[in-house]
């Protein structure tokens, strides 16, 4: 019963990013249909996995949906589609632009038929520049906003990609929030809307906030850059036997840190005793740090920092965090009984209500698990069915 409960999604995406932001949707309570290719949504492909097609990425990406296959070339295949947006309310694809039109599914059909839909893009790329139609994927974009140039600066001078889907995620949040913005402008007009959620705008926003710097000015006052963020130290310290994440920040912790230290002698040092002092002289202050920690033991550090009030947490791996007595204590992580794949690990919504608590509704669907009875639902009958499967628009049930 979430929040979006009666909200009806058609979901023509695929990979992460979409599938990403429609996850969530449906976790919040809405109805998400996944309309998919006859062979499937390629993440169905990455293992490793115990049935072809049920791959770890597709699984823990598209919870909460039902699953339609249709060929969308086919002309039965688009009105299928087109049948489902009639009473739809939101509409999410993440092909560019150019190819929706090819299909004869723009935003000036689909607008036609159902005026009050959100028609939501999430794509490369805004469509009033000379990027509009070029293809995109996370590293391109990550390349494209600096994060690799940031990661060669602190570390060891060669570019390298952050080693996680974030463009695709932060993308995808950012076009759930839109989408949710436009439901509420839809509720209180009637009118839905077309949404353009691009890539490449979203995330320069996304780097530059932080490290736009005296860029901002014009003229500007330096070549930009977040320094602390920039610090080759700025990292997890080394302490004798592992790793430890401490971030001492503002005045009181830094206070609290001398204490708990015994070093008088960087209270009084104009390096360390002030905020103005510290964010001047940062790779200063990060290099004395990790020489302090390497002093203890993690363990050690951990119980000396807690009762300090002193900002700490532990450094996990993909092993470890699974066993994290805060996700443990809160159940992040349930064992979960797949209907064909059995128990697998899954995560929890992490946005709670007072009101509209959400779960999600279902697990991960098996290709076109659920194609005849969104059929059905769309006013097909079953001879109906059986002939888009015989002329190849769909397929059979899985067994």
């Amino acid at each position: 019963m979430g929040p979006l409960k009666g909200i009806k999604v058609i979901d023509m995406t695929t990979v992460l990013m979409g599938p990403y932001a429609t996850q969530m949707l449906g976790d919040y309570g809405a109805d998400v249909i996944k309309v998919e290719s006859l062979d499937g949504d390629v993440t169905r492909l990455i293992g490793p996995m115990r049935h072809a097609g049920m791959g770890p990425v597709f699984l823990n990406t598209n919870r909460s949906k039902r699953s339609i296959c249709l060929d969308l070339k086919k002309p039965a295949g688009r009105e299928a589609v087109l049948r489902l947006l009639k009473d739809a309310d939101v509409l999410v694809y993440n092909v560019r632009p150019q190819a929706m039109a090819r299909l004869q599914l723009g935003y000036d059909v689909v607008s036609a038929i159902n005026p009050r839909l959100v028609y939501a893009g999430v794509f490369g790329f805004g469509q009033d520049g000379p990027y509009a139609a070029k293809p995109a994927y996370d590293d391109l974009i990550q390349g494209a906003t600096a994060l690799p140039a940031l990661m060669a600066q602190t570390g060891d001078g060669v570019p390298r990609y952050v080693p996680n889907a974030l463009v695709d995620r932060i993308v995808g949040l950012t076009a759930v929030g839109a989408i949710c913005a436009s439901l509420v402008h839809r509720d209180r007009t009637g009118r839905g809307q077309r949404l353009d959620i691009p890539m490449f705008e979203t995330m320069a926003g996304f780097v530059m906030g932080d490290h736009m710097g005296g860029l901002t000015y014009e003229p500007p006052l330096d070549k930009g850059g977040y320094a602390r963020h920039l610090s080759r130290d700025r990292r997890p310290y080394k302490t004798s036997d592992g790793y430890l994440s401490v971030i001492v920040y503002n005045d009181k912790q830094w206070e609290n840190f001398f204490k708990a230290t015994g070093r008088d002698d960087l209270r009084t040092d104009p390096k360390f005793a002030t905020f103005a002092g510290r964010a001047a002289n940062i790779d200063v202050v990060y290099a004395e740090l990790a020489r302090i920690f390497e002093t203890r033991t993690t363990a050690e550090w951990i119980d000396l920092l807690t009762k300090a009030d002193v900002p700490v947490m532990p450094m996990h791996d993909l092993a470890s965090i699974l066993h994290d007595p805060h996700l443990e204590a809160t159940g992040f992580f349930p064992v979960v009984m797949h209907p064909t794949e059995g128990p697998i690990r899954s995560m929890k919504v992490t946005a709670t209500w007072s009101e509209t608590e959400a779960e999600p509704v279902r697990l991960a669907p098996r290709l076109n698990e659920h194609g005849a009875e969104i059929l059905r639902e769309a006013g097909y009958s079953a001879e109906e069915i059986a002939a888009m499967v015989r002329d190849g628009v769909t397929r059979d049930a899985p067994e």
